[in-house]
């Protein structure tokens, strides 16, 4: 007599899978940890252009910037001043954040200025200034945890003008 499964206990066994792979899926819900990663991305990369831009305020002897914004992608703007579309990377000042961070005693704390993880018209970076040597730098969040309403809310929570955008910087309320 020959051992081996019947063809009903394998489609019983297959069938327990997919009802197990199916539960797992609903639970993790993978597409909304992939936003979530892009949001921690996002937190990342504004936290490290804003040290940057206080170490440069605070190292360089007389820092001087005129009033104007940039994005890196669109033409929606978290702020209604206008902005330029600019993708650049670089850190002297031709960058989609027109500081010259070389100019730091030191050297440029960062190699590149960092571009949002989708960079497209919803999701992109915008940095704003005034000559008065206060700044904002803006992120849209796209996960349910961090936007506006959600468990981790940032977009409400960081002192800004817009309950819509993740704002950090010397003056986050800034209302370009």
């Amino acid at each position: 007599m020959k051992k081996g499964f019947t063809l009903i206990e394998l489609l019983v066994v297959i069938a327990i899978l997919a009802v197990l792979a199916t539960a797992v899926v609903l639970i993790l819900n993978p597409a909304e940890l992939l936003k979530q990663a892009r949001d921690s991305t996002r937190l990342s990369d504004t936290a490290s252009v804003h040290s940057a831009l206080a170490l440069y305020l605070a190292d360089v002897v007389s820092p001087s910037w005129s009033a104007l914004g940039r994005c890196t992608f669109g033409v929606v703007k978290p702020f209604t001043q206008a902005c330029t579309t600019s993708a650049l990377t670089n850190v002297t000042g031709t960058g989609w954040v027109p500081v010259n961070l070389g100019s730091i005693s030191t050297g440029s704390p960062l190699s590149r200025l960092p571009i949002d993880p989708i960079n497209d018209v919803t999701h992109f970076y915008a940095y704003a200034q005034t000559a008065s040597l206060t700044y904002e730098i803006n992120a849209n969040m796209e996960s349910a945890k961090f936007a506006n309403g959600g468990g981790g809310d940032v977009e409400t929570t960081d002192g800004g003008s817009n309950a819509n955008w993740y704002e950090i910087g010397n003056d986050p309320g800034l209302d370009l």
